[in-house]
């Protein structure tokens, strides 16, 4: 009993020191984090919808009367929602202990005044990933897991975020990849997984006349670098151009790499809080293929497991092909943040496992004593 005190009691003493911090972010981050909270709240050009990130979040603030408030008040009432949603995930008995993957995720709490304390896509694309979160810790059978956190993806890639859509579909070629007897598990899942985000990419370039990355980060990038755009120090640029089927090939190797552990950012010794953050997903990535390299090894007992790391490298992998800069993948993996808690603490009992119930279609009749 002291120990879950302890746990409950750390949680509840980040929460506030989280939403302290996210009442004040406001007078100490630089005016690029609220970017987005003030496309959202202001909407210039009247594009509330009910398809696309802008126009969703931009309609669900004004309905909700969120974006009226100013954005201390907005810290106020989101944070403890999305905490609260963590702890409906669950704790583990040893999260108040100085253990690596507490320490990161402890960081990763805190990094919600950063990113989720204003109007956000992100607070959106939390409340999502926890829904299909409660679908992965069910205790639905293994295969219905798989179906429903795939249309759930796909639905949010079709009204939301086109790039989720690629998340079941690259998820379930490494499943299928996971069915054949390979050695190096881990590095070969993320290669082929690589390789059906190339195959994505050139089709849809021979479709639509530029590749993904080529159409996306490259693009915006190119206008940052001719509005000589001071705070994209961090941008993400393929060392070779990205307008032919071998240089998207390399494009989106490099993304990832670059996205996932990116230890060039370290370059950057001079801002302080970008080192802090490059450590923190170079900690949190590195951890992440320790536990996948170990729960690959255990096909039957961990099939669940294994799946929900499936769709956590899938959606790293997609980053790799859209991902602009530092900032914004440190961002976006704040906003899966569900999936990423129940990744990391896949052994502590908050994966149910399946039901398996017996059906009897007729009782045995009793013994009859002679």
């Amino acid at each position: 009993m002291i120990l879950l005190h302890r746990k409950k009691l750390l949680f509840l003493l980040i929460a506030l020191l989280t939403v302290i911090l996210g009442i004040f972010a406001t007078y100490y981050l630089p005016d690029r984090f609220m970017f987005d909270a003030y496309t959202i709240i202001l909407d210039r050009y009247n594009e509330k919808g009910w398809l696309g990130s802008y126009p969703i979040s931009m309609n669900l603030y004004h309905i909700s009367g969120i974006g009226k408030l100013p954005f201390p008040v907005v810290a106020l009432i989101q944070l403890p929602v999305l905490f609260y949603l963590i702890w409906r995930l669950g704790l583990p008995d040893f999260f108040h202990k100085l253990y690596l993957r507490n320490v990161i995720m402890w960081l990763a709490l805190i990094m919600l005044a950063f990113f989720i304390a204003f109007a956000s896509k992100e607070f959106i694309n939390f409340i999502y990933i926890y829904i299909i979160c409660r679908v992965l810790i069910s205790d639905r059978g293994v295969l219905k897991k798989i179906i429903w956190s795939s249309l759930l993806l796909m639905l949010f890639g079709a009204i939301f975020r086109p790039y989720y859509f690629l998340i079941p579909i690259i998820s379930v070629g490494i499943y299928l990849i996971n069915l054949v007897s390979i050695k190096n598990k881990i590095f070969s899942n993320i290669f082929y997984g690589l390789l059906i985000a190339i195959f994505i990419s050139l089709s849809y370039g021979l479709l639509k006349g530029q590749y993904m990355s080529e159409s996306s980060r490259e693009e915006l990038n190119k206008v940052r670098i001719a509005k000589k755009n001071t705070n994209a120090d961090t941008m993400i640029i393929s060392p070779i151009k990205t307008d032919s089927f071998y240089g998207e090939s390399i494009g989106i190797f490099y993304g990832f790499l670059t996205v996932n552990l990116p230890i060039n950012g370290l370059q950057f010794i001079y801002k302080p809080q970008v080192v802090a953050f490059v450590i923190w997903q170079l900690s949190l990535v590195i951890l992440l293929l320790y536990y996948y390299h170990k729960i690959l090894k255990k096909k039957q007992n961990r099939r669940v497991e294994q799946w929900i790391f499936h769709l956590l490298f899938a959606y790293f992998i997609v980053q790799g092909v859209f991902e602009p800069d530092l900032g914004s993948a440190i961002r976006h993996k704040i906003g899966i943040l569900p999936l990423i808690w129940i990744a990391v603490y896949y052994d502590q009992g908050l994966i149910k496992k399946p039901l398996h119930k017996k059906k009897y279609v007729f009782k045995s009749p009793a013994k009859v004593k002679s």
